[in-house]
């Protein structure tokens, strides 16, 4: 027998928006942290798919044995991969787990094992495709699945789902800057396969006060390229966190002058820019240390591993901070981990 969706069945997505969608046909969701997946399982056969339909199932072998334990033969779940550490969800450790190495990978699985969240059932116990009924019935079939079928020792778990915006705001006063935004689905729309109808989500987008403890000149002439954004610890130290290069070109040349001015070593006195990471280049090294004396408001998507996960939006320059005001306790409330929202 084989399943009535094949592996390479895409997944819906969703459009970012700035504003969530209010009604009784949305239903909101947490956005998880992770890696978008589709998990089949045919019998003895499992297929973990990424969003891109690129196979995972190597690397994460602790989800494939899981799968293989849930009481149902045949199914297709949507959900999201993702990797709790110390109580929180570690995308970098779930980087760690793309790896050519099966040694490497053996071993991650089991220091740092995987959970799969599921927010969405395609295939049910039976062996039916879904896909073609509303969010409404999937919502209702995933969550008798959930119940029925998967042991709740499994790291298999139940995405919380809900149509009142009441609760949405409390998953944010409950975890706070852990969580990575919102889902909002259509409830009375089909799977939509491969596409952005009828799936929107916010992400949660958040501000912080740093020092500017160096910059980067950009790649061609002398002109600067980036600054380099330092946040104090408890301790008195430094630590480079992340940068922000969204600069207006007509502001460059003053700007540029200004830092040449404030070269200064160390620049910053704990973590500094040029370590070993996977945001590591061949220019990470090259920087131009400056006395701590500027302070930057830049826009955030996410803080973790002790920095700014993609680079930050340059929002203003803020003379009134003092920089030693610029501390990681900015950023703390990232440890709420949204995995909290699991439990209730």
């Amino acid at each position: 027998m084989t399943l009535p969706l094949a592996r390479s069945y895409a997944p819906m997505e969703a459009l970012l928006v700035d504003e969530l969608p209010v009604g009784d046909e949305w239903q909101y969701e947490p956005k998880w942290d992770g890696f978008r997946c589709l998990a089949f399982r045919d019998g003895a056969k499992v297929d973990v798919m990424s969003k891109a339909g690129k196979p995972l199932t190597r690397y994460f072998p602790e989800l494939v044995e899981m799968l293989l334990q849930v009481r149902a033969k045949r199914f297709v779940l949507d959900g999201e991969i993702v990797v709790p550490k110390d109580g929180e969800l570690s995308f970098d450790e779930l980087l760690l787990r793309i790896h050519p190495a099966a040694s490497r990978i053996k071993l991650l699985s089991t220091e740092s094992p995987a959970s799969l969240v599921v927010f969405d059932l395609l295939v049910d116990a039976k062996g039916k495709s879904l896909a073609a009924r509303p969010l409404a019935e999937r919502r209702a079939a995933l969550e008798a699945f959930v119940a029925a079928e998967v042991p709740s020792s499994l790291r298999i778990k139940l995405s919380p789902a809900t149509t009142k915006m009441t609760t949405v705001k409390r998953w944010f006063r409950s975890v706070g800057g852990g969580l990575d935004g919102v889902i909002a689905k259509r409830l009375d729309l089909p799977y939509q396969t491969g596409t952005r109808d009828g799936m929107v989500k916010m992400k949660s987008m958040r501000t912080a006060e740093c020092v500017v403890g160096g910059f980067r000149y950009a790649s061609k002439g002398k002109l600067v390229g980036s600054l380099l954004l330092g946040l104090y610890d408890d301790g008195g130290l430094l630590h480079h966190v992340g940068f922000t290069s969204n600069i207006p070109n007509d502001a460059k040349p003053a700007l540029t002058k200004q830092l040449e001015g404030l070269v200064k070593p160390p620049g910053f006195t704990g973590q500094a820019p040029g370590g070993p990471s996977r945001w590591s280049t061949a220019r990470s090294a090259e920087w131009q240390p400056l006395a701590p004396k500027l302070v930057v408001e830049v826009q955030y998507d996410h803080f973790s591993g002790g920095r700014f996960r993609h680079g930050t939006s340059f929002l203003r320059w803020r003379p009134d901070k003092p920089p030693r005001r610029c501390t990681i306790t900015q950023v703390e409330q990232e440890g709420r981990s949204a995995l909290k929202l699991l439990a209730q």
